[in-house]
């Protein structure tokens, strides 16, 4: 019986010079607008939205708003398949980790790790598991363990000496809210998030997230068009910094922004009963290339990739571990 695994934590610059390693999942934001004739002006652009928008966000004793700049690396976290006795590793998970350039004060300043989310057996469970289970079927629906695995893996992630070592605070993660569910506006507003919007029936994802251990709230901050789902541990109001949730703001509406427009860079912002649509005609495009019908194709890619290098190989040894794992 597997008691522990190790993992590995890898860092990697991500700025205008930076091209995906060979192990990163490909359908990840970062990965993708580094492809390419356009990828240096990609990127170069993606960073100057970042900074502007943290800016924006951070006007105290900022009167020229270009006191801070942002800076990325991309936290790549292995899993040591030794436990199977292999002289191997597979490559498990993927977020951002930012750091915060304060040029008044010439100083740096910690942010978060989390921000983005890229997981492979993500794209496994998504992409391949769920349609397969649903084949023929007249109702969707999904296995009564659905994400546990991965949920128990993630969690096995962030309590490790590994994580700990590397990273003060347990991660946030900030993604698009869900086109098929209604958010509504509360009279909730917190100085940096903005104004906080509820739901209550979770979304597939949510559910998914709260395997992972992880809660979510909904805010638009802003100079915002729509709310954003904010995944966390602890409490997200009182565990992080203003300049730390900011920092996540701007990363990651930057990326929604780009992909996904017809929601976060609309031309209108969101209403108090909000209905979130991809097929919103009333929004702006940045100048920025991506291709998202190639990273729809690519999930189901890795997906597979996924299931033929980790979950096949190693199912029974997953789920005997996973259902007696405790965090």
């Amino acid at each position: 019986m597997v008691q522990d695994f190790t993992f590995n934590i890898h860092r990697l610059r991500f700025d205008e010079n930076y091209h995906p390693s060979d192990r990163t999942r490909l359908t990840t934001n970062f990965a993708n607008l580094a492809r390419g004739d356009s990828r240096q002006e990609n990127l170069r652009n993606v960073m100057r939205m970042i900074d502007n928008r943290f800016n924006d966000l951070a006007r105290w004793d900022n009167p020229m708003g270009d006191r801070y700049s942002v800076e990325l690396e991309i936290v790549s976290v292995e899993m040591d398949l030794a436990f199977a006795g292999k002289n191997d590793s597979f490559p498990l998970i993927e977020v951002l980790y930012s750091t915060i350039v304060d040029k008044n004060d010439s100083k740096r300043i910690e942010g978060l790790a989390g921000n983005s989310f890229s997981s492979y057996v993500r794209d496994y469970d998504f992409s391949v598991l769920l349609p397969d289970y649903n084949k023929d079927k007249s109702e969707f629906c999904v296995p009564h363990n659905y994400g546990d695995v991965h949920g128990n893996l993630f969690k096995s992630v962030v309590y490790s000496p590994a994580y700990r070592k590397s990273f003060r605070k347990l991660p946030v993660i900030c993604l698009s809210v869900s086109t098929n569910r209604t958010y509504h506006r509360t009279e909730n507003q917190h100085p940096v998030l903005g104004v906080e919007y509820q739901q209550h029936d979770f979304s597939l994802t949510d559910q998914y997230f709260e395997k992972m251990g992880m809660k979510v709230r909904y805010f638009m901050p802003a100079n915002s068009v729509a709310p954003l789902a904010f995944y966390f541990f602890g409490d997200l109001l009182s565990d992080y910094s203003a300049l730390e949730l900011i920092s996540t703001i701007s990363v990651m509406e930057s990326f929604q922004k780009i992909y996904r427009p017809e929601i976060y860079n609309a031309n209108a912002a969101a209403a108090d009963c909000f209905r979130p649509s991809l097929k919103y005609q009333d929004y702006s495009n940045t100048r920025i290339v991506y291709d998202r019908v190639e990273r729809t194709q690519l999930a189901t890619a890795q997906g597979k990739y996924t299931e033929e290098n980790f979950i096949r190989p190693y199912h029974d040894i997953l789920e005997q571990w996973s259902a007696s794992y405790v965090a």
